[in-house]
């Protein structure tokens, strides 16, 4: 294997960072991050217990008014010193990245950090137009106007498949809007959040207004949701664990951010470019690995194109180059790790019996059999109700499925509980702009699947959650909204004050 990130001496000092220091935790239990491409531990650290959530709560509660009366002038600096410090780092965060996840360093060099730090970019320049409704004299005797206040201190849980970005998202919008944040990151892969912690505290950002506790979803996260002092919780993950998140979250009415799951249709109209829709779907089902809520997973195709669409893409997945993340030819790398890797293929072995699985569908042998590796797969012939087609896999699995009439393709796209995102393809624009309306998704791309941008929202419909990450929409989760009024008339007794003095007035 290539060049790996050194991480024991980095962090030494353990995974949890509080107050603007590395620490280690206390709950008695330890955890190990795996290089999902090797199953060889690269770093043991101590898990949080509940004292470092509360640890952390109190130095977020603690920086939250001086960073919430930092003017948007400085906190926008501040992000400004922290994306060229993230340029200046960029190497070290993709290497970082690509071990922890098993990512290939194409994807975190070319996506996963330029990302990020786009993301900080926009949200610095963002800081300064946290708005309100201009002042206006709507009742004829008072001038309102209304402010955007940071709420707090907020509560947030990322996911393994992107730490850095879902670290990046979470924190961001928050703090440009001046609240203070604890993130809890996976398990699997706390490596990157800590470092664009440390990262913020080099850029200025004073200690306290970010914090990083790495400890269990069961120990450590619930007892962040429900913190009595954290006014928000921000969660990005299962559908199962959100309504988890959810229950605690309601006992103590904490405002509630959930980006879910997502099972993605592409659906491919008769008159697409065939050769484009065939790309775009080996691309979309397969990037990092699969592991990403918006991935194509469910690509309808329309029965003229549908055998062409199946021949193609499967062709296409057979060229797809797997092997060690760290080197530059790799296309695909490993699942996050090789339970991951079983569950995946669970998925696939009990489709077998109701389906046709075209390509792949196995894992490989030879140097790469110590990794948690998974050939791209393509599967037809499945049921609409059935389980690779209802649920999500979160691998590089794609299932094909033929449709007749538009109505029919775009009744099937919203045939499942998720809506997070979605792809229509055609050359007909008043055909591609009927799937953007009808489709239920949170975004819809048409005649390309995948790309996001730091100035437009990310977030789902139905099952896949509610709020938006990204965009100058995220400061709508993060920010109060709160009216002012001013009497412009100087009068003691005013009009409405009939109401209870009558005609005593």
């Amino acid at each position: 294997m290539g060049n790996r990130f050194q991480v024991t001496d980095r962090f030494a000092d353990g995974a949890q960072y509080i107050g603007g220091k590395l620490r280690a935790g206390t709950s008695g239990r330890t955890h190990s991050v795996v290089d999902p491409a090797t199953g060889e531990s690269v770093y043991t650290y101590e898990l949080a217990s509940t004292a470092e959530v509360d640890e952390a709560v109190a130095a977020a509660k603690a920086a939250f008014p001086g960073w919430a009366g930092a003017t948007p002038g400085e906190r926008s600096d501040a992000l400004h010193r922290l994306a060229g410090i993230l340029a200046e780092r960029a190497e070290d965060f993709a290497r970082a990245e690509s071990l922890q996840c098993g990512k290939p360093i194409r994807l975190t060099t070319e996506f996963d950090v330029p990302g990020t730090i786009d993301n900080t970019a926009f949200f610095a320049g963002a800081a300064r137009h946290l708005q309100g409704q201009s002042a206006a004299e709507y009742s004829g005797d008072h001038t309102s106007y209304v402010r955007r206040e940071p709420i707090g201190v907020v509560g947030s849980i990322a996911p393994w498949n992107y730490p850095l970005q879902m670290a990046a998202w979470k924190i961001l919008p928050a703090v440009a809007a001046g609240n203070t944040i604890v993130l809890k990151p996976a398990e699997l892969t706390p490596l990157t959040s800590l470092m664009f912690a440390e990262a913020a505290k080099d850029a200025g950002i004073p200690d306290g207004v970010i914090n990083v506790v790495t400890g269990s979803g069961r120990e450590a996260g619930e007892h962040l949701v429900g913190h009595p002092d954290v006014v928000m919780t921000s969660f990005t993950g299962s559908t199962a664990v959100g309504k988890r998140v959810a229950e605690v979250a309601t006992a103590t009415v904490k405002r509630l951010h959930l980006e879910l799951g997502g099972k993605a249709p592409f659906v491919v109209f008769d008159d697409a470019d065939l050769e484009a829709a065939a790309h775009g779907a080996v691309a979309a089902s397969l990037i990092n690995t699969g592991q990403d809520c918006t991935a194509a997973t469910r690509a309808y195709v329309q029965r003229p194109l549908f055998d062409a669409f199946v021949a193609r893409v499967a062709e296409l997945m057979e060229t797809v180059r797997l092997g060690d993340p760290a080197d530059p030819a790799t296309d695909l790398g490993p699942l996050v790790s090789h339970v991951h890797r079983d569950r995946v293929a669970g998925f696939v072995e009990r489709a077998r019996g109701y389906a046709t699985v075209v390509t792949g569908g196995e894992a490989p042998g030879g140097e790469l059999e110590n990794g948690a590796y998974y050939r791209p797969t393509l599967i037809t012939g499945a049921a609409q109700d059935s389980e690779v087609v209802q649920s999500e896999i979160f691998g590089p699995v794609l299932v094909a499925l033929p449709f007749d009439t538009d109505d029919e393709g775009i009744r099937l796209a919203n045939d499942t509980p998720y809506g997070l995102a979605a792809s229509a393809w055609s050359r007909d624009v008043y055909r591609a702009n009927r799937a953007t309306r009808e489709i239920k998704a949170g975004c819809v791309w048409v005649n390309d699947h995948i790309p996001i941008i730091s100035e437009m929202p990310h977030g789902g419909y139905k099952a896949s959650g509610y709020g938006k990450d990204m965009s100058a929409y995220s400061f709508e989760e993060y920010t109060q909204v709160k009216h002012v009024m001013f009497d412009n008339t100087a009068v003691a007794a005013k009009d409405w004050h009939r109401t209870i003095f009558g005609d005593r007035l």
